[in-house]
């Protein structure tokens, strides 16, 4: 019988603080300073490949926002219309805007107007630069109207060094074999490791054994029954 393991508690809240920032230090501080910014500043876009960390710095800025009491009004690919404004944000977020159906799209669009007519914060990310996004025309221009920041992978010796961080958070070793194993065998970018690294986790609970090079082949072979 396999034993269930017990749930992990919350995840390290995102924050600017404990993103990886090398070669990104200018979209932290830019960031950072419409947090505290008493008016909205011109609409933000970020972009870059998978697991450079776009998502994390969106939902840096809404906690920083939401710290003092402010609300911020979320929206993703996954979240079902209709999408209704509110006058009592702070600013407004669209996350992973190149997924976006053409619904979306169109109430995309109109919480960008209204959120701009009302003194709020926009803030979007997405793969690929503004003028590349497959979307609705006046969407497109409007996400890149302000500061577009492209955001640089996470160098391989910091993507060490934070999942090595986020392990010891977590009580796991990793040996230098399996650390050498993770990185040469997978994705290298830090949100597919940290993914990884979660599932070995559970994994190595529920069988109550420590993280080995075996333990991790097992793992992979009954995710692909």
């Amino acid at each position: 019988m396999r034993q269930l393991p017990l749930g992990l508690g919350p995840a390290e809240p995102c924050s600017f603080d404990n993103f990886q920032a090398p070669g990104n230090e200018a979209v932290v501080a830019h960031l950072r300073a419409l947090a505290i910014a008493p008016t909205a500043g011109a609409p933000v876009y970020l972009w870059g490949g998978r697991g450079t960390g776009k998502t994390h710095l969106l939902r840096a800025w809404t906690e920083a926002v939401s710290a003092p009491g402010g609300r911020v009004g979320w929206f993703d690919a996954a979240t079902p219309l209709p999408w209704e404004h509110d006058e009592g944000w702070r600013g407004v977020v669209f996350d992973g805007v190149q997924t976006f159906d053409a619904g979306r799209q169109h109430a995309a669009f109109a919480l960008f107007v209204q959120a701009s007519g009302a003194g709020q914060q926009v803030l979007a990310a997405g793969t690929v630069p503004p003028v590349d996004l497959a979307v609705r025309e006046d969407l497109r221009t409007r996400l890149g109207w302000g500061p577009v920041f492209h955001l640089q992978p996470l160098p391989e010796e910091h993507c060490r060094a934070a999942l090595r961080r986020e392990a010891d958070r977590r009580g796991i070793f990793l040996s230098d074999e399996v650390m050498g194993y993770l990185m040469t065998r997978f994705e290298r970018d830090l949100g597919s490791l940290m993914g990884l690294l979660d599932r070995l986790d559970r994994f190595a609970l529920a069988q109550q054994r420590g993280v080995t090079i075996p333990l991790l082949k097992r793992m992979l072979a009954e995710e692909a029954l």
